[in-house]
């Protein structure tokens, strides 16, 4: 809480502690003084430790305020021009339009996943079935949709189950009234089975959690980044699943192969299993929703269901922009189940328009990158090495960043620095094509570590749910370690030494094509697959 007195400070940044308000206006401060009378490059490399600290202390407030404050700062001292920017908005436009309507068209699909997945927890008994269930649900949901709306969509699930069980603990009816934030009416007999169930819904969202992240790095639209990389190099929605394979899929066995061994052994604040009493109360309720489900509720989710396989077909056969594809998705879903009204359709861009607009942020502090040439010493090194420990080095690069700060952000600032590199004769085609794996399997991969680097995390930890069932930072850090460490693990081995041989076994058999023009090219001449 702010002890400032002053009305326009106790209004800057709004209840943010004030110690994070003075570290703002500290930077804010600082800046100049570097660039004016230091170093530009020594006030560049401050502004990007600056902005990742913003990052980092998302919890405290949302990047936006304080990385756009440093943003137009850096713009106004003249780190970089308003025309660079608008440069890299415009080239990276089809992730903004990939931000802004498809997970905008993922929320008009939400009463059919919201039922794909309550049927899954209702009608699986074993805790062990049901992880790897939720892992790889939420996994193949995210490889076609979007990480971030399926995490949504997996909160909805679990704040509507504890708030039942709360309810019903508590001695009321399914359709009475109820705070379910307060235990204190909570009955004593069931307290025991609300700490159980508390420890199985915190174990299921970071299962389903980790699940997205190892479907996200998969294909084309699964995170934000990989549209960006995908768009940049010039691969279309089939290329990019065969270009990262190699990868992905030895994590995806071992992130499934994880969920066993943790259910199995309790480590980690894993195993924690339904009791009975709370499962018979869920079953009861989701019969008790299934009897009050109307004709026109089921042919809502048939509907749902019907431009789902829309979603994927477009995508898969790339036939427009993916955003543009997600546009089609509202008008589809919208139309054909009654949703008529402006404000119902506006609430479906609530989630989405927040991160777009940070993201436009990001392109100003990658526009400071390029031009004051801040990561070419770190381009030289990784450069300077030879073959499969080029690639390696990229891998680690990114996986270190990406654990502390935005993925979206090192994603667009070392695609940045690899296409200079090709640009200038440094690289050859194919070689960047096998870094723009490592990037983007650095960014996705290790950046589970911390719920910095991955949106999806981020969005579980500052939800609604996260205080019900107990899931503080610190905990889904604890939780999020053994996956961290073998998903990272079995990545830097696929990257250094499945990689390479497996593309040319790929080029070999006519799954995917060298590519000879620039990057940039093939996505501009109309999402061709490469060939």
């Amino acid at each position: 809480m702010t002890t400032f007195s002053n009305p326009y400070v106790r209004n800057f940044l709004g209840t943010t502690p004030d110690w994070f308000k003075i570290t703002i206006l500290s930077f804010l401060a600082l800046n100049p003084l570097l660039y004016y009378t230091v170093d530009t490059y020594v006030a560049g490399w401050v502004l990007v430790a600056e902005f990742i600290f913003c990052l980092a202390m998302a919890l405290k407030c949302y990047p936006l305020q304080p990385g756009g404050l440093l943003a137009i700062e850096a713009v106004a001292l003249g780190m970089t021009s308003p025309g660079t920017v608008l440069y890299e908005v415009e080239h990276n436009l089809e992730v903004i339009l990939l931000l802004m309507f498809m997970v905008a068209g993922i929320y008009f699909l939400k009463n059919m996943l919201l039922f794909l997945f309550t049927k899954i927890l209702v009608g699986v008994r074993s805790k062990l079935m049901l992880s790897l269930l939720f892992s790889f649900t939420a996994a193949i949901l995210s490889a076609f949709l979007d990480a971030l709306t399926v995490t949504a969509v997996v909160i909805t699930i679990a704040v509507g189950f504890f708030s039942i069980y709360h309810k019903v603990a508590s001695g009321k009816e399914f359709t009475a009234e109820h705070d379910y934030g307060d235990d204190a009416t909570v009955h004593s007999p069931n307290r025991g089975d609300l700490e159980q169930f508390r420890a199985f819904l915190r174990s299921l969202m970071m299962h389903a959690a980790v699940g997205t992240a190892l479907g996200g790095v998969m294909t084309l639209v699964g995170e934000p980044q990989n549209i960006l990389i995908g768009n940049q190099a010039g691969w279309g929605f089939i290329e990019f699943i065969f270009r990262m394979l190699p990868v992905t899929l030895p994590v995806l066995v071992t992130g499934l192969l994880t969920v066993v061994l943790l259910e199995t052994t309790g480590w980690f604040g894993y195993g924690a299993k339904l009791p009975d009493n709370v499962f018979n109360i869920l079953s009861d309720y989701e019969r008790f929703t299934a009897k009050r489900r109307t004709k026109q509720d089921k042919a809502a989710i048939v509907v749902q269901a019907v431009v789902a396989l829309w979603l994927v077909a477009g995508l898969m056969g790339h036939f427009a922009a993916v955003g543009l594809i997600g546009l089609s998705v509202i008008v589809l879903a919208t139309s054909f189940s009654g949703v008529i009204e402006e404000h119902r359709i506006g609430h479906a861009f609530e989630e989405a328009l927040p991160f777009t607009s940070l993201l436009v942020v990001f392109f100003v502090i990658v526009a400071v990158i390029k031009d004051q040439g801040l990561f070419a010493p770190v381009t030289s090194a990784v450069l300077d090495l030879q073959g499969t420990e080029q690639i390696a080095a990229l891998f680690a690069a990114n996986g270190v960043l990406s654990a502390i700060s935005d993925n979206v952000f090192v994603a667009t600032v070392y695609m940045g620095e690899m296409t200079a590199a090709l640009s200038e004769g440094m690289i050859d085609r194919d070689t960047y094509d096998l870094m723009a794996v490592a990037i983007n399997t650095g960014t996705n991969i290790p950046s589970v570590a911390t719920p910095n680097g991955q949106a999806a995390f981020l969005f579980l930890l500052t939800s609604a749910l996260a205080p019900l069932i107990r899931l503080s930072y610190l905990q889904m850090v604890k939780m999020a370690f053994p996956y961290c460490v073998t998903m990272s693990i079995v990545a830097f081995l696929g990257v250094s030494l499945w990689l390479e041989p497996v593309t040319d076994q790929f080029y070999e058999l006519g799954l995917i094509n060298h590519h000879t023009d620039m990057p940039g090219e093939v996505a501009s001449e109309g999402h061709g697959n490469g060939h």
